[in-house]
């Protein structure tokens, strides 16, 4: 290849308009500005926005994709309805996903991944206490991103990162829960606790655990019929 070519790498010094429009929507979903059910209105979204109409409808299928919006005949997009079947499913993928990657993290991990997994726990424990639940959903992505790259399961990562928006938004349902912040910590700390000590199949024990009570928590929080009364949640 000749050196006279020039230079074909894209400079993005910031995120475009509809990165930005998406975030927000998809933060406002998380956080009950707009309800399950909810009609997502174009003309009434550009106002808000600030975008658009174009911009909007890019959003809102992306967020189609995602799974935080569906789009219904003859009534256009609305907030997706969590249902209990989805969500047990998505959870049943997690307890796989998670389980196998906690131990293999138990297998592989070095000083430093303990260090930044134990950080991260200490984080999420602050965030809880300061009830900014948006810090918490960050950081216990990021805790499990960390957890599977030690545990070298990239591709896992992958599927997981598919179903991220999903995982968010019942994790926006569980976390405020009474008492959650206290248990989910306590919960993350046997799985860190194995992992330090490179106890594969106890990290896939813990890992699954955690998945199963917060699993619990959701099936009584979605039959009880409390994501339609979520109050929002700004962090």
């Amino acid at each position: 290849m000749s050196d006279a070519l020039p230079s074909l790498k894209v400079k993005r010094p910031t995120a475009t308009l509809r990165e930005l429009a998406l975030e927000k929507m998809r933060t406002a979903i998380l956080d009950a500005h707009f309800h399950p059910g909810e009609r997502l209105v174009e003309r009434s979204l550009c106002e808000l926005l600030g975008v658009s109409r174009t911009v909007v409808r890019e959003v809102l299928r992306h967020l189609e994709t995602e799974g935080l919006v569906d789009s219904i005949p003859n009534q256009g997009p609305i907030v997706a309805v969590l249902d209990f079947d989805t969500a047990a499913e998505i959870y049943e993928i997690r307890a796989l996903l998670e389980g196998e990657a906690a131990m293999a993290c138990a297998r592989h991990a070095d000083e430093r991944t303990v260090a930044d997994l134990a950080g991260y726990v200490d984080r999420i424990q602050q965030a809880f206490d300061a009830q900014d639940y948006q810090a918490v959903r960050a950081l216990t992505s990021a805790f499990y991103e960390r957890m599977f790259v030690g545990g070298q399961k990239h591709v896992a990562w992958e599927i997981v990162q598919s179903l991220t928006a999903r995982i968010n938004r019942l994790r926006a349902l569980t976390i405020a829960s009474d008492d959650r912040g206290r248990q989910a910590v306590e919960e993350m700390h046997q799985i860190l606790s194995a992992i330090r000590s490179s106890n594969a199949p106890g990290a896939r024990e813990a890992a699954i655990a955690h998945v199963n009570r917060v699993a619990e928590i959701a099936r009584k929080l979605l039959a009880e019929g409390h994501e339609h009364a979520m109050q929002r949640r700004a962090g």
